[in-house]
């Protein structure tokens, strides 16, 4: 087993970027989700309510970010570092995180209400709320800070998508960090509680993840469709919902892993 694909969303929510390589921060991937648009009330404005987030396109830089959309000119953010500082929230049951805010007319130009864009600058500030380390933390990820699909189990669902005639999905629907070759489909399933060597970094496979209507949204287009989460409710569902990839947690940070490293599932944890 190998990794075929990592990806980041600067922006929570925005166009994914692909790399060969990525450094491993005990709170997720480096720059994955530490900016994130909140609404008047400082909850996180999602694919969820906003497929329009699918067309935001970022491009990293040091100290910010480059936004662009179309129909907008591009706005060049700098890290806020001495930014407003307020309490958001990723969703509104989730608890208060705190934030500093880097800007408010571009966001809501772009989103049609108003929004403002805050950024994480002490992602230690934000714990995981299950199936976790007291001192763990995450970004403005929605629970754990690593979300791993298998290519294995993506051909199984576009077979049950083939059956029913429907047209098959790519890996990117299910916005996942790290994509792995080589396993058996749903093989995922058995590695929940073990660690797993990924490269020279481990990580605790804690959860599986629940799905929702965002990996019904084309991710280029940001058209909305049933599937796959239709079909996942028919073959995958269970008492913690319809389930597809699972969520890491980092053991080693401050590491790097790349595209072509073996995957390796080692002993339980716990």
């Amino acid at each position: 087993m190998r990794i075929t694909a990592l990806y980041t969303y600067p922006v929570k929510g925005c166009h994914r970027i692909e790399h060969d390589v990525a450094r491993v921060e005990p709170w997720g991937l480096a720059g994955d989700r530490r900016w994130l648009m909140v609404d008047a009330e400082g909850v996180g404005i999602t694919q969820r309510d906003s497929p329009l987030l699918t067309q935001l396109a970022v491009r990293p830089r040091a100290g910010g970010l480059v936004l662009s959309a179309p129909g907008l000119p591009e706005l060049d953010v700098d890290e806020p570092v001495d930014g407003a500082e307020e309490l958001v929230r990723v969703f509104r049951h989730k608890d208060p995180a705190p934030a500093r805010v880097a800007e408010k007319e571009w966001s809501s130009a772009f989103l049609g209400r108003d929004a403002r864009l805050v950024w994480q600058r002490d992602p230690a500030g934000r714990r995981i709320a299950t199936h976790a380390l007291p001192d763990d933390r995450v970004s403005f990820a929605d629970g754990f800070p690593v979300l791993l699909a298998n290519e294995g189990s993506l051909s199984a669902v576009n077979d049950w998508l083939a059956e029913s005639g429907e047209e098959p999905v790519p890996i990117t629907r299910f916005r996942p960090n790290l994509v792995v070759g080589g396993a058996p489909a749903w093989a995922e399933d058995e590695w929940l509680g073990r660690r797993l060597r990924i490269g020279d970094v481990t990580f605790r496979a804690a959860k599986s993840c629940s799905r929702c209507v965002v990996t019904t949204i084309d991710q280029e287009t940001g058209e909305k469709g049933r599937e796959p989460l239709r079909l996942l409710g028919k073959r995958r569902r269970f008492d913690d919902g319809l389930l597809f990839a699972i969520n890491l947690i980092p053991d080693m940070s401050h590491v790097s892993i790349a595209v072509g490293d073996p995957v390796e599932v080692l002993q339980p944890y716990g």
